[in-house]
């Protein structure tokens, strides 16, 4: 009876150490290269920031404005940043992509 227990123990021990420990090492070693890499992008210039498209659309008119509003140009563009920044992300990251 022990034998069978310890075969057991054994067959579920080698399952956590394989499996969910290597695998959660791995992964948070994915996200932490993935938000540091971002950081030094944004600070570098390479990606715009916010502060960054906010002075771009300080210098439009009035009239242009209303109709940036009016289709919410502003948020659709932030959307596609971070969009496209995403997909390069997840491609440049050789396990996922």
């Amino acid at each position: 009876m022990f034998g069978i227990l310890l075969s057991a123990f054994n067959v579920v021990l080698g399952f956590v150490v394989r499996s969910v420990i290597a695998k959660f090492f791995v992964f948070f070693a994915l996200y932490l290269i993935t938000t540091e890499f971002l950081q030094v992008l944004v600070s570098s210039g390479i990606f715009p920031s916010a502060s960054q498209l906010n002075s771009a659309f300080a210098g439009l008119p009035s009239g242009v404005w209303y109709f940036m509003d009016i289709f919410a140009i502003s948020t659709g563009i932030s959307m596609m940043i971070s969009a496209q920044v995403t997909a390069f992300i997840i491609r440049r990251i050789p396990v996922i992509g």
